[in-house]
């Protein structure tokens, strides 16, 4: 006796005939034989990492805890958490806050000013 979950297309199928209409017409208008039940979920955002394999935790937590403790007030730290998962996620918005910021400090610094804190 065989099962009726033995290849891909009958499991498929059983997928298919378990929802609802509402699901299966919108499967019908983009297309059946597109549709694939068994896609793999993207990573969440949490374990995304950026070009040196590290978590946006991760960095936001090394980079926190190489300042001094006086300059990390709870909206410097989300500040930090935000431009974080926006580089990450390469952003445009962070990607140009980015950019400037390294433009801005080279400025500064070629002009022998710094930003008082």
């Amino acid at each position: 006796m065989t099962s009726p979950f033995d290849s891909a297309e009958k499991r498929k199928k059983a997928i298919f005939d378990a929802m609802s209409r509402r699901s299966q017409a919108r499967i019908l208008k983009k297309g059946y034989d597109q549709w694939n039940p068994f896609e793999e979920p993207k990573d969440p955002i949490d374990i995304r990492q950026d070009a040196s394999q590290r978590t946006s935790q991760m960095l936001i937590r090394e980079f926190l805890e190489s300042r001094p403790t006086e300059n990390c007030s709870k909206q410097y730290g989300r500040g930090v958490a935000e431009i974080c998962v926006g580089l990450i996620n390469r952003d445009e918005r962070y990607l140009a806050m980015f950019d400037f910021s390294c433009w801005y400090k080279a400025l500064l610094e070629k002009e022998g000013a710094e930003i008082k804190r």
